[in-house]
């Protein structure tokens, strides 16, 4: 798994995994449960993770809508 980027804008983290399923891109957020254990203050961002064989196609794909990585 490679990082793809971070964010602490839960509907924005929500909108790029949809983006990226509609491609057929598995995308895995990792620190969710750490996010929530802080209070949910958006202190801690989460994670957006896809297969590294997967991650240059993510980024342009994620380029091309305008979403900075």
């Amino acid at each position: 798994m490679k990082e793809l980027l971070r964010t602490t804008d839960p509907v924005r983290l929500s909108w790029l995994l949809a983006l990226l399923a509609d491609a057929g891109i598995e995308g895995v957020v990792l620190d969710t449960h750490t996010s929530i254990l802080e209070g949910s203050i958006g202190a801690i961002p989460r994670r957006l993770m896809v297969a590294e064989a997967d991650h240059a196609r993510a980024r342009r794909l994620l380029r091309d809508a305008g979403e900075e990585t």
